[in-house]
């Protein structure tokens, strides 16, 4: 049995890099006034180019755009923590919010017979109960597991061991999708097939996922 394995914000969810220009039309601000980048123009991004770095984590970024957030908006972003700039970022359907190629892509992992989870670190630190219920792409998958939960953080070793242990597979029997080199990089050593998701080109790691699942390119006859 194989299974394929989603990080969420990213390879399913877009980025808030890319939602952000409708956040800033709505609030009726300057278009560029949330001047951060991150995968789409690293160079302008330096706070981003230091989390690749590893100089602080992924969550320790978006604080310092809660904080920018609040700042700007007025709204209490770095006291309420980060949802409230979350909360407008990812406003909108679950059709609006997550990737066409996503969903392809885990309906035909499924109905090849292959198990499906979610990986995630922060989706209920980033976001309400009622949002991730709206969140339909989630009621899709065998298994859910979010770090903000468990205690454990990706690239923690031990929190891909408890996806595999909850799917039932071994490590190389999976397949993971993961924006964040360095999740990749940790995912990699303990075994599973590790895809590094560039959201510039998001269909090059659809269709490395669907080869080393054995699935069929998508639009093929089957």
């Amino acid at each position: 049995m194989w299974a394929l394995i989603w990080d969420f914000g990213g390879p399913v969810l877009l980025t808030p890099f890319e939602l952000r220009a409708a956040a800033e039309r709505r609030l009726g601000l300057a278009s560029g006034t949330f001047a951060w980048s991150g995968p789409f123009d690293p160079a302008s991004d330096p706070d981003w180019r230091a989390m690749q770095a590893g100089e602080f984590t992924e969550r320790e970024y978006w604080h310092h755009r809660a904080d920018e957030y609040a700042a700007i908006s007025g709204d209490p972003g770095g006291a309420a923590g980060l949802k409230p700039l979350f909360d407008e970022l990812f406003q909108g359907s679950v059709e609006e919010l997550t990737r066409p190629g996503a969903w392809d892509l885990t309906r035909d992992a499924k109905a090849a017979g292959k198990l499906v989870a979610v990986l995630t670190n922060d989706m209920h630190a980033f976001h309400d109960a009622g949002w991730i219920e709206r969140m339909t792409f989630l009621r899709e998958v065998d298994v859910l597991v979010d770090g903000s939960l468990e205690g454990l953080l990706k690239p923690d070793p031990r929190i891909f061991q408890l996806v595999l242990d909850r799917l039932g597979v071994r490590a190389e029997e999976a397949v993971f999708v993961d924006d964040q080199p360095g999740n990749c990089d940790a995912a990699a050593a303990l075994g599973l097939h590790a895809v590094q998701f560039d959201v510039t080109a998001p269909k090059v790691a659809y269709a490395t996922a669907r080869e080393l699942l054995g699935i069929a390119p998508e639009g093929a006859s089957i």
